[in-house]
């Protein structure tokens, strides 16, 4: 599958972080123990953010009809969790909006899924649209999104 991208979820890319026996021994950890990488294959897609009332929408669309199946699959089992955005630019988190302040849904479109992220109450909706704003200008400005339900990516592209 040429649209997709390898990611090791334990860190984000991140070295030593959430991976047990790495950079820190603790109790009983042997500090030269190596853990083994949890690698899995994104969708790579076109996302975009838009505000919508009481909160934002987040499109990821695929053009490769394996990589939109492996998406839409994921997003079937994975909905109704938190979502989570997260930025990355030269393989380094720069920024990662956890959705918890609204209830999030997926919808399947024939290009990819929507996941719309909304709240009834007002303060909420507002945080939810900073984030997107902020999202959006990241996206903007050359950083890749990598989109994730119950801390799962579902999708990652620019």
């Amino acid at each position: 599958m040429s649209s997709a991208m390898m990611m090791e979820r334990t860190g984000m890319g991140l070295p030593a972080m959430g991976v047990p026996g790495m950079g820190t021994s603790g109790l009983g950890t042997p500090g030269g123990t190596a853990a083994t990488a949890n690698w899995l294959m994104v969708p790579r897609c076109t996302v975009k953010f838009e505000k919508v009332q009481g909160g934002m929408k987040v499109t990821c669309t695929c053009d490769d009809p394996m990589a939109r199946s492996m998406m839409q699959n994921l997003c079937t089992m994975l909905q109704g969790g938190m979502c989570s955005c997260c930025m990355m630019m030269n393989g380094m988190m720069v920024c990662c909006c956890n959705l918890t302040m609204g209830l999030c849904k997926c919808d399947m479109t024939d290009k990819g899924c929507t996941v719309t992220c909304t709240s009834g109450d007002a303060k909420c909706g507002e945080m939810i649209q900073a984030c997107c704003d902020c999202l959006a200008t990241m996206l903007k400005d050359g950083c890749t999104c990598c989109v994730m339900l119950n801390n799962t990516p579902v999708c990652c592209g620019c």
